[in-house]
């Protein structure tokens, strides 16, 4: 038994959710903070009646959220965040990043233990040296008047607010950049990225909406090789102070990412895809990230893990938990 507990915001999340079963099967106490906003009770079964469990329903944007919280914590993992604005929110989305993170880093100061900070593979924005590299790439970011790089900004001043708590008040924090996660207990919606509405097209015979012309590319990276990360980055004393990139090296465009989730599918037929101009879902001019690979070099070095499930097995994976989960649930919940 590990004598430890951790502090999960977004548990109900998708990452959440995975990271809350992987702590608690090896053995962690585990506190969860959500306001069920976009995370799904459902991710949580199984953990509920675990008595090293303790949910809290409450929101990261409140400080007495952490206030109310008496259990002994020795390190907090801050997951709770809103995304890429396609469709506006763009104040929610600097708002609820900023104000959730220095409620946590208050929290981790006040109690001096470490934190583990959820940042995104976004930051590098439209930089077109790849893979990017934690040391090496610097942070390109778009047109201030196109409202998807509130996101990427939010993050990054995020990960600046953490290493001057850092420098300031002496707790170890490390951030962590995720690629493109995606598996069971995604969102079945964009809100999960791609995969979810690609799974859901080939499975019920619809068209599949592809943005642009479908030759920009991404990594995806399996959930359980992203919680690999998440969790050496927890235990590992040598990743304070760091910011590392978790992800698979994998370079695919969507469109191929479409074939492959056709071709997992065993749907038969031929792939039904649609090219989406962007202008079609956003009011300001949308920018998209032409190329984006992770350089893990660092995250092997320090953590130790390096991601081992290829695409087409954790599609496969993927593809087996959405039928069962939209059983329950529309596909479009959060």
């Amino acid at each position: 038994m590990i004598d430890k507990t951790v502090l999960i915001t977004g548990v109900a999340g998708f990452l959440g959710s995975n990271l809350l079963h992987r702590l608690l099967q090896s053995g962690y106490k585990v506190v969860g903070i959500d306001n069920l906003s976009m995370g799904h009770m459902s991710n949580m079964d199984g953990a509920l009646d675990n008595e090293r469990f303790k949910f809290v329903e409450a929101d990261a944007m409140h400080a007495e959220t952490f206030g109310s919280i008496t259990d002994d914590v020795d390190v907090c993992v801050h997951l709770a965040a809103f995304k890429i604005p396609r469709y506006g929110n763009a104040i929610d989305t600097l708002k609820i990043n900023y104000t959730s993170t220095e409620n946590v880093l208050d929290f981790a100061k006040a109690r001096d233990i470490k934190c583990v900070l959820a940042s995104t593979s976004d930051i590098y924005g439209k930089n077109p040296a790849v893979p990017f590299s934690e040391q090496h790439s610097d942070s390109v970011i778009g047109n201030s008047k196109s409202p998807r790089w509130s996101y990427a900004v939010s993050k990054l001043f995020d990960e600046h607010l953490a290493l001057a708590y850092q420098d300031a008040y002496g707790f170890p924090v490390t951030l962590l950049r995720f690629f493109g996660s995606f598996g069971p207990r995604q969102p079945l919606s964009w809100w999960g990225g791609p995969p979810p509405v690609f799974i859901n097209a080939v499975l019920n015979d619809l068209v599949i909406p592809i943005h642009g012309d479908g030759q920009q590319t991404r990594s995806f990276t399996y959930v359980e090789d992203t919680i690999d990360g998440m969790v050496a980055a927890i235990e590992k004393d040598d990743a304070n102070g760091e910011i590392l990139n978790i992800g698979n090296d994998e370079e695919v465009t969507i469109l191929e990412l479409a074939q492959r989730v056709k071709a997992v599918s065993n749907t038969g037929g031929d792939l039904k895809y649609e090219l989406v101009p962007y202008e079609s879902f956003s009011s300001k001019k949308y920018e998209d990230v032409m190329r984006r690979v992770p350089d893990t070099t660092l995250s092997q070095k320090i953590l130790g893990v390096k991601a081992s499930i290829g695409l087409d097995e954790g599609l496969k994976q993927s593809i087996e938990w959405q039928i069962e989960a939209t059983r329950t649930r529309s596909f479009g919940d959060y």
